[in-house]
């Protein structure tokens, strides 16, 4: 009876000092105008990974101090950019919400944050039977590099609203205009894990491990890329 009330206080005390921490950092971060999304642990100890609307920060548990950008583990052969690797178990459970090209012999899949208005992401997208026939799947997530208030947001929100979002897209890359359409989906969370992935400009490319490509590959430079990519991470 009293190791279970020892237990129970021990716990209690625990959470009570994860909740003092987390009300620090916010604390800290809504004097900066910045609104946290998600507090959770990190590889550094006595700081958490805080994912917000402006990128991923790394702040201590006082909320006294922090850093901003990828977070590396080079304890490795190789450096592993821990910050996207923990970024991919959310972009995956978006993956209802991605306009997928799937290959029909698939041995790749690359998640492609596009833009309806770049001239890059149009020559990707018209490509898009090559990439296919090299076994890549092309998935894609909305970023429209003008904000979340732009005209091209408006519509990718609607394409990605459309009843058959692959056409409307298509029909949107071939100039074809955009028909109005709403729904529940909000491509503002599109738009801000863009953000915390560092993306920049579109079209960025993310691999399956979060590796980030910046920038339009012909297809097969992207093959090659993607088949030298997997020999030097051992599969991943």
């Amino acid at each position: 009876m009293k190791k279970s009330l020892m237990m129970f206080t021990l716990l209690a005390a625990f959470s009570s000092a994860v909740q003092a921490d987390d009300a620090a950092i916010k604390q800290t971060l809504a004097k900066l105008g910045v609104q946290s999304t998600e507090i959770q642990p990190s590889p550094i100890s006595g700081m958490k990974t805080v994912l917000t609307n402006s990128g991923v920060l790394y702040v201590t548990e006082d909320g006294k101090h922090m850093i901003q950008g990828p977070l590396y583990d080079v304890s490795g052969p190789q450096p592993i950019n821990t910050t996207n690797s923990m970024l991919m178990t959310h972009l995956n459970a978006l993956e209802k919400e991605m306009i997928v090209y799937k290959a029909a012999n698939e041995k790749h899949v690359i998640t492609v944050f596009t833009d309806i208005t770049c001239g890059y992401c149009h020559k990707l997208h018209e490509q898009m039977a090559d990439y296919n026939a090299l076994g890549i799947t092309v998935r894609y997530l909305a970023f429209p590099r003008q904000g979340m208030q732009s005209e091209a947001a408006d519509n990718m929100k609607a394409i990605w609203c459309a009843k058959d979002r692959n056409k409307a897209f298509d029909d949107a890359m071939a100039g074809k205009g955009v028909k109005a359409a709403s729904c529940d989906v909000d491509i503002a969370d599109q738009y801000a894990l863009g953000v915390q992935f560092g993306v920049s400009g579109t079209p960025a490319i993310v691999l399956s491990n979060g590796y980030v490509v910046p920038g339009y590959q012909a297809p097969q430079e992207m093959k090659t890329f993607l088949d030298e990519h997997k020999k030097q991470t051992g599969g991943k």
